[in-house]
């Protein structure tokens, strides 16, 4: 519902749809990035992917799965956000879509051009560090985001019914998994795409 002083509702929803059919939302958006990256710049250097449910009015883009009662009426958002929070990327997906099915999708329709993470010489610049929570956590994707030139930082999945020295273990395990170049080594501030979610 729009205030009163907006007008009549069906004019509004039908500019709406206009807009929408003209990408003007977008190209708003990435001109507004144009200007950012000019002025403060974007800070490729950490990125972060994250998801959360929203209320889709009218029931749009939501699977009726009897298994998923309490995520009809609802959609899933998918950003991609630099290290200070700006968003590059977003993807509206049903509720039901799990999030690994769209990191790749997510990476790849960032509305402004990502820097090559090689020079022309070969040389590599600044390292693009990618933070994903442990429902991102699948080799094959982690495949596909490394050739993308990307550094990963993924915590661990720690299992339900592991005791505490097989987790210990695991752990260990896993940490020296992480000593290779594509797996980052210390902890990412996620709060930054949590916040910029909320």
């Amino acid at each position: 519902m729009l205030p009163k002083e907006y007008g009549c509702g069906f004019t509004g929803h039908r500019r709406f749809q206009e807009w929408n059919r003209l990408d003007a939302f977008k190209k708003g958006w990435i001109r507004i990035l144009k200007i950012y990256d000019d002025f403060i710049g974007i800070n490729w250097t950490g990125q972060s992917i994250d998801s959360i449910y929203k209320v889709a009015f009218m029931g749009a883009t939501t699977e009726r799965n009897p298994t998923d009662r309490s995520k009809i009426g609802k959609a899933k958002r998918h950003i991609l956000i630099d290290k200070k929070g700006i968003p590059l990327s977003a993807v509206i997906s049903s509720a039901s879509t799990h999030d690994i099915k769209l990191v790749t999708d997510v990476v790849d329709n960032a509305v402004i051009k990502r820097p090559s993470y090689k020079t022309k010489t070969g040389r590599r610049r600044k390292l693009q560090h990618l933070c994903l929570d442990k429902a991102y956590n699948s080799k094959p994707e982690e495949q596909e985001i490394i050739k993308r030139g990307y550094v990963l930082y993924i915590p661990p999945k720690i299992k339900r019914d592991e005791k505490e020295e097989e987790h210990e273990i695991r752990m260990e395990i896993q940490q020296q998994q992480q000593s290779c170049l594509n797996r980052k080594k210390y902890s990412p501030k996620r709060w930054v795409v949590e916040r910029t979610n909320s």
